[in-house]
């Protein structure tokens, strides 16, 4: 079986809802194993042991947050020797444009590296249903790209 791991960070509590809503519809994909980890918790092991990943970041003064940065500065290092080439792709909760946190975050993906896979979906302000919504299709659509084989 195949694993997709996502990974997140909330202060406010708005990532964290982005995030319930990617996994809900990743767990459609009954052929893969989604995990929801938040990102002091999110490790090495977690990165080695999934197929794709999906990562949930707040923007803080246009930049990812120090959660994210956190859990890249503990895995980049270490990921080095297994050349990943994991598909991601982002979701990004945000009181700005979000394309600040993007940025930086691909930039070090492509280090890892792994490969976008899909667009990022960014939520300015506070949660609505039609961002629910659009986190809900990332993590069907990661997930079933995977039991597909496509990714």
């Amino acid at each position: 079986m195949k694993t997709l791991l996502i990974v997140y960070h909330t202060q406010s509590g708005n990532t964290e809802k982005l995030a319930g809503a990617a996994y809900r519809g990743a767990c459609e994909a009954e052929e893969v194993d989604t995990r929801l980890v938040c990102a002091y918790d999110a490790s090495l092991q977690d990165l080695l042991t999934c197929q794709a990943v999906l990562i949930g970041s707040p923007e803080n003064f246009g930049y990812m947050s120090g959660g994210i940065k956190d859990f890249f500065d503990r895995t980049f290092y270490p990921a080095q020797d297994y050349h990943l080439n994991l598909p991601y792709a982002l979701f990004i909760s945000c009181g700005n444009d979000g394309t600040g946190a993007v940025r930086q975050i691909d930039r070090i993906m492509t280090g890892y590296p792994m490969r976008k896979v899909a667009e990022p979906v960014i939520c300015p302000g506070e949660v609505r249903p039609a961002y629910l919504e659009q986190c809900e299709e990332l993590g069907l659509t990661l997930a079933m790209g995977l039991a597909m084989g496509i990714f």
